[in-house]
């Protein structure tokens, strides 16, 4: 096993600048919380602002209270000083828990509001568009939001404040003594940029290295029965540490290196600046031009001068990543829903469940090639349609317009004489059931999966449900019965177990239209008769469906469709078609024969 390295993009490390757009539509989140956000911004000025008063206090208490020999005026300013600390204390505990709230609530409403449309999406949109790649902007990104929003929004405020305070305080108390210790300030510019360009660059590489760490690790875990099978144990382990890890740690020292030449050579030309201060201040303070507590007060203010600069230097790097998280965010938020309710969409009252195709024809929007093209078809309430044709003719888009998930680009679909786009979504879904090739269950147990299409429904009807279908049998056989978990997915289940829980569920909701998509493609035998023995029960009554590729599901149906290119090009009974000896007839041979 092998897997290369991430590519050199990726989209967990993209950068963007200033972008007005983007800090618009992320200001519509924190609009909300103006107030508090308001009060957390007092906040912060008053701890700055006793931050930077703290060194002249000390400056004062030196001149005023011990070069004066003034002990009251002394205890006074420490006292001063004390209470600052405490103002200054009391005030950073409110500013951090406001933050800290108004960050995480804003981080859930950009949640809420991402799974609210997400699940609104067209089914086009996720066949486009991974899982992976949404789990990203759900977590991921979102994260990058709220530590911009707790931490560093008001972090750099601070950091501009306390510096503005430092240089306007520094310049009325000496200003030749300021501009000695500004003139550090080009070097730490220069040094900033150097470093904030390579870091950047490292920030990329331990990202990928740590992606690449991730994905072996998933691949590896995903598919660990295949490698104890071949016994690649000792391979894989040699690989993930000489290769994977060993990149990951020399790409995390490399950084780890940089950090270490930039930091202190920030703090060694604050040391640099401080000794000059300290030698022509004091050479001042000897000649009586300066007094002993301007020059304590200046170390003081030297020692928080450079902190807010450094933190600023990291803090750009954050701001870039908010700015490219927030337009990933907002794209996925901004991306059109499809299919949507009419303003003055109606409920769908309870149907009969006949369907009617008038001159529907479809294509994606993205692809002009049509999919279905001028279908016109009628099919009676309670009858039982079987689709059939070649991969790609058209099937399950025919039975994604049934169930609107798309709308037809051109033409009208009609269940009971309403058109699909005219009725509510919600109550045309509810009289709809779909079972899928492959079943997905819910974390869970094996009843709350069942119930899932009609919550309010009794035990006695669930396991009714489930003895019509034939998987009574096999879950009483569970350790707990129906009240066994069946962990993410169905894993402690087979694929036929699985299945017949979601003809049990599609039983349980008693839908007027049921949709069998290929339903019955990945059981074994047995437990296709099993499943067959409960299928007259769960088709009877209902407009049904069908695509599969078994012999005996599609023989038994009322009518077939024979689909290819868009187009009904055959429709009758099985004898019928087999008797044209047509498409239907060769498929029969080519695909059947052999059941």
């Amino acid at each position: 096993m092998a897997v290369t390295a991430p590519s050199t993009v990726h989209e967990d490390i993209q950068f963007k600048g200033y972008d007005p757009q983007v800090i618009r539509g992320l200001m519509a989140f924190v609009q909300p919380y103006w107030k508090p956000l308001l009060f957390s911004l007092l906040l912060m000025a008053i701890t700055s602002a006793a931050s930077v008063a703290g060194p002249y206090l000390v400056k004062l208490a030196v001149d005023e209270g011990i070069d004066a020999g003034s002990l009251p005026r002394l205890r006074n300013l420490v006292l001063i000083y004390l209470a600052i600390a405490v103002v200054q204390w009391a005030a950073i505990y409110g500013r951090v828990f406001i933050m800290s709230r108004i960050g995480q609530s804003i981080i859930y409403d950009i949640r809420s509001q991402l799974f609210h449309h997400l699940q609104r999406l067209s089914l086009s949109f996720f066949s486009h568009y991974s899982v992976g790649r949404i789990i990203v902007r759900i977590i991921n990104d979102v994260s990058v939001l709220r530590e911009f929003i707790t931490w560093a929004m008001l972090a750099i405020a601070r950091d501009l404040f306390v510096l503005i305070g430092i240089i306007f305080t520094m310049l009325s108390m000496n200003p030749r003594l300021s501009l000695l210790t500004f003139s550090v300030i080009p070097l730490i510019i220069l040094i900033t940029r150097l470093f904030r360009s390579r870091a950047r660059e490292y920030y990329r590489e331990t990202r990928k290295a740590i992606s690449w760490v991730n994905s072996v690790l998933a691949e590896n875990i995903n598919g660990l029965r295949v490698v104890q099978a071949f016994s690649r144990e000792d391979r894989n382990y040699a690989y993930f540490r000489d290769v994977v890890n060993r990149n990951n740690l020399d790409i995390n020292l490399k950084a780890a290196r940089l950090a270490a030449l930039f930091f202190p050579g920030v703090d060694f030309l604050g040391i640099t600046a401080m000794a000059l201060v300290v030698w022509l201040g004091g050479s001042a303070v000897l000649g009586e031009q300066l007094s002993p507590g301007t020059l304590v007060a200046f170390v003081l203010y030297i020692n928080r001068f450079f902190d807010p600069i450094r933190d600023l230097s990291r803090r750009f790097d954050s701001f870039q990543s908010t700015m490219a998280s927030g337009e990933r965010i907002l794209n996925l938020l901004n991306t059109p829903i499809e299919v949507e309710d009419a303003p003055d969409a109606v409920k769908m009252p309870p149907i009969r469940g006949e369907i009617r195709f008038q001159n529907v024809s479809f294509h994606y929007s993205d692809d002009p090639t049509p999919v279905l093209s001028h279908i016109d078809l009628l099919i009676p309430a309670g009858q039982t349609v079987a689709l059939v044709g070649k991969t790609g003719a058209g099937k399950s888009t025919f039975i994604k317009l049934v169930a609107r998930f798309h709308d037809p680009t051109e033409g009208v679909v009609r269940i009971d004489g309403y058109d699909l786009r005219e009725v509510t979504q919600q109550s045309l879904r509810r009289q709809c059931g779909i079972v899928l090739q492959d079943p997905f269950l819910f974390s869970g147990t094996v009843r709350e999966n069942i119930r899932f299409g009609r919550l309010n429904a009794s035990d006695e009807e669930v396991e009714a449900a489930a003895r019509a279908v034939g998987a009574d049998e096999f879950i009483r056989q569970l350790p707990q019965g129906y009240d066994t978990p069946v962990e993410e997915g169905g894993a402690i289940l087979s694929v036929g177990q699985r299945q017949l829980i979601s003809f049990a569920r599609a039983l349980l909701a008693d839908p007027r239209i049921l949709i069998l998509d290929e339903a019955t493609s990945s059981v074994d035998t047995q437990t296709e008769r099993i499943i067959q023995a409960g299928l007259s029960r769960l088709l009877d009554g209902r407009t049904s469906l069908i695509i599969a590729h078994r012999l005996s599901t599609i023989t038994n149906a009322d009518r077939i469709l024979v689909i290819e290119n868009g187009q009904i090009i055959e429709d009758g009974t099985h004898s019928e078609l087999i008797q044209k000896r047509g498409v239907y007839y060769h498929l029969y041979r080519l695909r059947f024969e052999d059941e």
